[in-house]
Order: structure tokens, then C-alpha cells, then sequence
């Protein structure tokens, strides 16, 4: 039997499996979801033992466990290491889901559920993928599973374990599926990702929320400070307005951006798709290059005052805003981070005081194209799909690829299959059966190419 005879015969169980992992609310970011994020960590070990790993065990941290797992089947041979998460986003606005995030509906050929691409439908893929190789005898190189629990919220155990366990960890290339393709006519590696710096700032006006009407127009309003000062935060061109933002990032030549213009990206459907009227950001780039190769800024949450039903005519003590800045080659989460505070803390007027708490970060990363691992993960998607990837930059941030780099000196091979359009981290966020069991087809046969190439 072939793979895909096997997927055909198993795709039913493959989605019910699926289908239970994405029940279980592993949401790190929110203590009340702690036992199901530890029942997560359980299911992931109990599916690798069963698709035919040794040595899985749950690895302690300070926070959630590190799933683990091995099959090395020749220590001659080469070692690839798949890495995933087994955490997921908050639900929220719950209101605005279809069906509840944890109760998973298949419609329209897609599976709705939170984590369903990211990144759980995404992780186990690879499980379902070894237990094919292992079910056929036809697992070529050896494998490690490193499976976390805290990657939404920064993967700040991940480093530690990673400096402790570099020779359990020892392998050959990294294996990561978190990424998108093109669509699913137009296939594409990701060959690099942008970092990240993430933080929350506070603005304090009075010594406690006041009435509105006697305080209005005398006391300055923090919840109006601070989105003045947030609107500074861009200029008109749609720059981002911190001094030295963009000291040092990377501009890429004419060529390479001319090159990234070739691959099949609509403005139109986008708009479409999302129900906006036009697209905005940086003015001199395309749409495409704002999303991967430019620095951007963004206000990911902000509150304060009263904001429950019904009305208070409050003037508030305090206002809130989290923050996120995507960043690109040559930048650092460091540098940027400290940029942010000054030039915050420098624009705050008379009448308020401002703090800035860094939360996570995590730096750019580019992968290379010319090692065999590359090579391989591009004829694994020639012979699954019928045509060459695509070479693309993504917008989103994997922090950890660059520290497998400094920790392990290891490349990773960026080989996802979601969607644009798959909502993650949105609400009715969806992952395509097709997508899914592709990735299963397509994951084999990267492990046959680099076998091969690696002789």
C-alpha cells in the first residue's frame, strides 16, 4: 500500500484525531485553561507513541512541558528534528465565532475549530506522517519531535530547554510547519520570517477615575493622551515615526524585489476577502512587500475607563494599549524594544505619566536556498503538487527559528501549508481538509529527498 492508499484508507480517522486534539482549549496565554493545556501535552505524547516513537516523554519546564520523542533507526543516518506548538490563541470575541472554538464543525471542506491551522492541525500532520513511514518501513532518516506548549506566548522555556539539551537535540535540520503557502494552486517555501516586539504600555493621569462632567476639559484624559500618541506613531507616507526605527533594515536591491513581484498575489481578492475598500500601509511598496520585507507597528488591544453596558460618565485614572512591532532582517527585538520606550516616554505630555512593560520578542530569519534540506523540501512539493514552490517571505514571526540557530547552529526548513485566509488567531479561524491531508501526503516525501540528497 502507498501513501496515498494509506490516507485514503485512514483520512476519516486522521480527521477524528484531529478533530479530538482540537476540542482540548490549550490556551497558554490564560491560566484558567492550565489543565487542558497539560491534557494537550498528554494527547500529543499518547499520538507519537502510538504512531511509533520511542523515548516520548513530557520534559518539564518552569511553565508548560516540552513534548518528546525520537525513532532512531541508524545513528549513521541523518537526524531530522520536527518542531511544533501545541498551544493556542485566546478564543476571544467568542461573539463573533460561527460555532464554538472548541467544538470543531467541518464545512465547506474545511475544519473549523481554534488551532485548527495554527498550529495544531499543522503539528499533526507530522505525527500522522510518521505513522505512515513507520507503517510502511519506510522512514529513511532518523526523527526527533520537540513539541511545545508555550509558543503564543514567546517560548520563553523553549530557549532555556533548548542551552540544557543540545545533545538530545542534536540533529541534522529542523522541520517546522507554521507557515503558509501561496494558495493551493500555487504552492511556496517560506524562506524567511520577520521578528518581533511585543509590549504593553500604561498611561496614568489622576489618582483615580473621576466624574466627567466636573473633571472634563481640566484634568488631561489618558484614554485620549494615549491615542494621540499612538496616532503619532505613524506619518502620512505610513512610516513608522520612532527615531532610528529604521536604522538598520535590511533594503533589499531592485532585482530581488522584482523577483518577489512575480509571485501570484491579488490586492483585489484580498480587499475582497477581508470586505475592506482599499489596503493600506508604507507608501513605495506593494501590498506583498508591506506584509514580509518592511518593519511595521501595530496596537493589538487597547482599553480603559468603563466598558460595560449602559453608560458612566467617567473621566479614567489610567488607559492601556498592547503593542506589537514586526521586525525585519538586521533589526533586533532589543533595540527596537528600547527605541519604543524612549521615544514613548518622550512624547508623554504634562498631565500623565507613561511605563512601557517588554512582554516577548524574538528576531528576524532567513532561511537559505541552497543547502540540500531546501532542495529537498522543493522536490517534496514538485512531486506532491506538480510544480515548483514558490520562494516567499512571510509576515508572521517563528522567534524560535533564529534561536535554533544561535543554540544549535541548525538551518530550519520552512514547509507549512495553511492559508492567508485561514483566520488564525481570528475568530472561525479554519484549516482545509485538502491542506491537511496534502501536508500529510507531501511530508514523506521531503524525508525520502533528503535521505537521498544527503548521501
Amino acid at each position: 500500500m502507498n501513501t496515498l492508499q494509506y490516507i485514503e484508507e485512514n483520512k476519516d480517522r486522521f480527521l477524528s484525531e484531529l478533530m479530538d486534539l482540537l476540542r482540548i482549549p490549550s490556551v497558554s496565554a490564560d491560566s484558567k485553561y492550565s489543565a487542558d493545556v497539560f491534557r494537550t501535552a498528554e494527547f500529543v505524547k499518547d499520538s507519537l507513541v502510538a504512531a511509533g516513537a520511542d523515548n516520548a516523554e513530557l520534559c518539564e519546564t518552569a511553565g508548560y512541558p516540552i513534548v518528546y520523542a525520537d525513532k532512531i533507526i541508524d545513528p549513521s543516518l541523518p537526524t531530522v528534528l520536527v518542531y511544533g506548538h501545541y498551544d493556542v490563541q485566546p478564543p476571544d470575541p467568542l461573539d463573533l465565532w460561527h460555532s464554538p472554538p472548541f467544538e470543531p464543525v467541518i464545512k465547506d471542506g474545511k475544519i473549523y475549530a481554534r488551532g485548527a491551522c495554527d498550529d495544531k492541525g499543522q503539528m499533526y500532520m507530522h505525527v500522522k506522517a510518521f505513522e505512515i513511514m513507520m507503517k510502511q518501513g519506510t522512514l529513511p532518516c532518523n526523527v526527533k519531535f520537540m513539541i511545545e506548549g508555550e509558543e503564543e506566548v514567546g517560548s520563553n522555556n523553549l530557549g532555556i530547554f533548548v542551552a540544557a539539551n543540545k545533545a538530545k537535540l542534536k540533529s541534522d535540520v529542523i522541520l517546522i510547519s507554521d507557515t503558509s503557502i501561496l494558495s493551493n494552486d500555487n504552492p511556496s517555501l517560506t524562506v524567511g520570517l520577520r521578528g518581533l516586539a511585543y509590549l504593553e504600555v500604561e498611561v496614568t493621569g489622576p489618582n483615580r477615575d473621576l466624574h466627567s462632567g466636573t473633571f472634563g476639559g481640566v484634568v488631561r484624559n489618558p484614554i485620549n493622551t494615549l491615542c494621540q500618541m499612538i496616532a503619532s506613531m505613524h506619518d502620512e507616507n505610513g512610516k513608522v515615526s520612532i527615531p532610528g526605527f529604521y536604522d538598520n533594515v535590511e533594503i533589499l536591491s531592485t532585482e530581488e524585489r522584482t523577483e518577489m513581484g512575480r509571485a501570484p498575489y491579488s490586492e483585489a481578492e484580498v480587499m475582497e476577502d477581508l470586505h475592506v475598500a482599499a489596503l493600506h500601509g508604507e507608501k513605495g511598496y506593494s501590498a506583498l512587500e508591506r506584509k514580509s520585507i518592511r518593519p511595521t507597528l501595530d496596537v493589538n488591544g487597547m482599553w480603559g475607563g468603563y466598558i460595560g453596558e449602559g453608560a458612566k460618565t467617567v473621566l479614567p485614572s489610567k488607559a492601556f494599549a498592547k503593542i506589537s512591532m514586526r521586525l525585519v532582517p538586521n533589526q533586533t527585538s532589543e533595540e527596537i524594544t528600547a527605541k519604543f520606550k524612549a521615544h514613548f516616554e518622550a512624547i508623554a505630555p504634562a498631565g500623565v505619566t507613561v511605563e512601557v512593560r517588554p512582554h516577548h520578542g524574538g528576531e528576524p530569519a532567513v532561511t537559505p536556498t541552497d543547502s540540500i534540506a531546501y532542495q529537498a523540501a522543493v522536490n517534496a512539493f514538485e512531486e506532491a503538487w506538480g510544480k515548483k514552490p514558490i520562494p516567499m517571505r512571510e509576515g508572521g514571526s517563528i522567534p524560535i527559528v533564529a534561536l535554533f540557530e544561535k543554540e544549535l547552529g541548525l538551518k530550519s526548513v520552512l514547509m507549512g501549508f495553511g492559508l492567508d485566509t485561514d483566520a488564525i488567531h481570528s475568530p472561525n479561524e479554519h484549516y482545509g481538509i485538502f491542506n491537511y491531508l496534502k501536508g500529510i501526503e507531501t511530508i514523506p516525501l521531503f524525508y525520502k529527498h533528503y535521505a537521498v540528497l544527503s548521501k
